[in-house]
């Protein structure tokens, strides 16, 4: 009896307690309910504010590519995701601080002791912010843009994205190299002038060369109403070098930017079915071999048969 007496007025001051009268209160549990609706409206219109926005964007730069007043293509895919990305960044700060407003928390004071504390990391966070400045710079300059063949250190691809601290490089075997833009200090860009196709063909030595190089300037003359990649006809240099079985002739071709591998594959396919069609003999690696069907004299033996024949 003692012990159910000793429950029950436990039981009771735990009732009558404050904090126990909270957590049963309406108030409490309508609060929680509003709080949780309101962030959930938050989070819905965080993500339609960063999708309608990315789309106003992407169709505001559509619209200025038909004006008259436009910038390359390039720049254009560049300005377009770094837009796209500062206005993600933004709408999810904006919203992250609404949450924490809804929740009763003191932003204003959370805003001054995080620049506090952010000016203490600044002095610690140099690469972020030389990352962020050359980010700045390769796009204000046009270094390189979105869709550019570049070559960045040993790695070579094409860009596939270029953001405030770090640029992405897409190999063309796949692989996906990411890169602090304050280490970026020398590019290659492949993409901004016409490229040269090279192109060395073999002729061989029993062959006539004059004849060989009227075909081929014959040839190269009708090429770029074939490929439009050709920026102007191709020119037949002459002979580049004597080969152990064959002379060598270089063509050179100018392309748009990096259609020069393309070109040169097909000017290579070109050539061997005129050739072909000429008669005219692209030589092949040659093995020459003698045979010897009997010894060869000895010493003694050639002054013996001369000795015989002066006698």
């Amino acid at each position: 009896m003692v012990e159910k007496l000793e429950k029950t007025e436990t039981l009771k001051k735990i009732e009558e307690s404050k904090t126990f009268q909270k957590l049963i209160s309406d108030e409490l549990w309508i609060s929680i309910g509003e709080t949780s609706i309101k962030i959930i409206a938050i989070i819905i219109l965080t993500m339609l504010a960063t999708k309608i926005g990315r789309t106003a964007i992407q169709n505001i730069f559509k619209a200025r590519s038909r004006s008259p007043l436009r910038i390359s293509e390039r720049r254009e895919a560049t300005l377009l995701k770094l837009l796209q990305n500062v206005l993600t960044y933004v709408v999810y700060f904006i919203s992250f601080m609404t949450i924490l407003s809804t929740l009763d928390i003191d932003v204003k004071g959370l805003i001054a002791g995080a620049g506090i504390v952010g000016l203490a990391v600044g002095f610690g966070a140099q690469n972020l912010v030389r990352d962020i400045i050359t980010g700045f710079f390769i796009i204000f300059e046009d270094q390189f843009s979105v869709g550019d063949y570049v070559r960045i250190g040993n790695a070579e691809g094409t860009v596939e994205e270029i953001g405030l601290r770090t640029t992405k490089i897409l190999s063309w075997t796949g692989e996906l190299h990411i890169f602090p833009n304050g280490n970026i200090t020398e590019v290659t860009n492949f993409s901004i002038h016409n490229s040269i196709a090279v192109v060395d063909v073999s002729i061989a030595y029993e062959e006539n060369i004059e004849q060989a190089e009227k075909v081929i300037e014959e040839l190269i003359l009708k090429l770029p109403q074939k490929y439009e990649e050709l920026v102007n006809p191709p020119e037949l240099l002459g002979i580049q070098t004597f080969g152990a079985s064959d002379v060598v002739l270089r063509i050179v071709a100018e392309t748009v930017p990096m259609k020069h591998w393309y070109i040169a594959r097909m000017i290579r396919k070109e050539l061997k079915a005129c050739l072909d069609e000429n008669g005219i003999e692209i030589p092949f690696p040659r093995l020459v071999m003698y045979s010897r069907n009997q010894e060869e004299p000895s010493n003694g033996q050639e002054m013996k048969k001369s000795q015989a024949k002066g006698e």
